[in-house]
């Protein structure tokens, strides 16, 4: 980062905060568990979307629009998935069918979501289910299960497949956990299949009347969730990437198998060189839950007034919660989103109109300290001239729209309209040519401006898009 801070993360492999050294800056690779799509997405799950974000967009602004590549995958099967398309299975298609089409929903409703809270698209949204036993796939589950059952680190035993931990010395290296605590934490199921009590499951048989499955070595089954995770961040990103991002509740087991699996099959001594973990997200002061009636989704936020009486705009909802540092918990209030209101309609007030410049070296510094973004929000009313603002918003999200917080009436100058127009011509012409990584660019470029686009067809069958400013 020439001319500005260095570039440091926390990473919880280290427990320390450590500058940050890319693999190879012409393609900084990252990857962050996403959601497990049988419902819509709460509150909590928003954050890991948000500040992992920021992350990419950080990098993006260092290295380059074109040389990070930013993997979050959709866990598309999962016991609840399972029952929810079960209960809902009229046989007219496969269960496997059933599953699919449930989770397009609900992982189409998650885009939409996390879009409103004015995040970029990954590059890549693998769903899990596309990985279990592709062949044409660089990698899937199920030939990750056989390397290491041949490797001496698995074992297949009455249906199940198990990865014996034993046989990797440094497992328990990220959570640092004693025996006891791991075998607590990862609230270890008693088998008599088991060579150990803290083996975990790669792949467990199903039953075809009632549950998915896929034909396999061992039978028809499905896979762990942990395995889900380590073939996709292989099959994209390789056998060792930069980052890995995800929930503190992550770290074990989740994490702490994935690393298991993958450096046991890869043979390296790494799965990801950093490891970064966001912290907890409390309602009101208390744990969000159903059966204390605070448990809050993204979508209610959005589009119903079950929080505060109103809802509310995607990115006041960014904004609250930036104002806390991603590795602290955060308590979700209503005072705090009207704070956060309040401070973002100050801001886009003040930058409404103004044609964004070069980001200010604050903001930027600020950022490139672990992602601080407090320290980064305080840098933002400092900052006098109006265009370095503007920038310095559009790098941590912002479109500066007031029209996009409800604080004036949209309107289209000349000049936008032609801008808006000539970015549409081109994501067209990008989807004819089926570059659809550009296409997705320009969206979101539109996005940024604060464009709603429309796709459709004319009276002919061609392709057509309309578009509008958001209010």
């Amino acid at each position: 980062m020439t001319g500005q801070a260095r570039l440091k993360l926390y990473n919880t492999l280290a427990r320390a905060k450590q500058d940050f050294v890319p693999l190879d800056p012409a393609n900084v690779r990252m990857y962050a568990c996403g959601p497990t799509v049988y419902d819509y997405a709460h509150i909590g799950n928003a954050r890991p979307a948000i500040v992992f974000d920021v992350l990419f967009r950080l990098l993006r602004h260092v290295y380059g629009d074109g040389h990070v590549t930013y993997v979050r995958n959709i866990t598309d099967v999962d016991d609840k998935i399972n029952q929810r398309a079960f209960e809902r299975w009229t046989r007219k298609r496969s269960l496997n069918e059933e599953i699919r089409e449930l989770t397009r929903v609900t992982a189409d409703q998650y885009f939409a979501d996390v879009a409103a809270l004015g995040t970029l698209s990954p590059t890549h949204q693998p769903r899990a289910t596309d990985y279990v036993c592709d062949g044409a796939k660089p990698l899937d589950m199920v030939r990750l299960i056989e390397g290491l059952v041949a490797r001496g680190h698995a074992y297949a035993a009455e249906g199940h497949v198990l990865f014996h931990v034993p046989s990797m010395p440094a497992y328990g290296r990220l959570a640092r956990r004693s025996q006891d605590d791991m075998v607590a934490g990862a609230r270890v199921e008693v088998a008599p299949y088991k060579r150990d009590p803290m083996d975990f499951v790669l792949w467990k048989p199903s039953n075809p009347e009632t549950e998915p499955g896929w034909d396999s070595p061992w039978g028809f089954g499905r896979p762990g969730w942990h395995i889900e995770c380590s073939a996709m961040s292989g099959a994209l990103l390789g056998a060792v990437f930069d980052i890995h991002a995800g929930g503190l509740d992550l770290i074990f087991p989740h994490h702490e198998n994935e690393i298991a699996q993958s450096c046991c099959f890869s043979g390296k001594d790494v799965m990801a060189n950093y490891w970064l973990h966001n912290g907890f997200l409390q309602v009101e002061g208390q744990k969000m839950s159903k059966s204390l009636g605070n448990f809050i989704t993204i979508h209610d936020l959005l589009s119903t007034d079950t929080f505060g009486g109103r809802s509310w705009p995607g990115e006041v909802l960014r904004f609250a919660m930036l104002k806390t540092h991603y590795r602290q918990p955060i308590d979700w209030t209503l005072k705090g989103l009207e704070e956060a209101e309040g401070t973002l309609r100050r801001l886009y007030e003040k930058v409404s109109g103004i044609q964004p410049g070069s980001p200010s070296d604050d903001v930027i510094a600020a950022l490139a300290d672990d992602l601080n973004t407090p320290s980064a929000i305080a840098e933002l009313h400092r900052i006098a001239d109006t265009t370095r603002l503007a920038a310095s918003l559009r790098l941590m999200g912002f479109s500066g729209d007031p029209a996009r917080i409800g604080v004036v009436a949209a309107t289209v100058d000349n000049a936008l309209r032609a801008q808006v127009e000539a970015l549409i011509a081109a994501r067209n012409a990008a989807r004819a040519a089926k570059n659809f990584a550009e296409s997705d660019r320009l969206r979101d470029e539109l996005a940024t401006l604060g464009v709603a686009l429309k796709d459709g067809k004319d009276a002919s069958g061609n392709p057509v898009t309309t578009w509008e400013v958001k209010r």
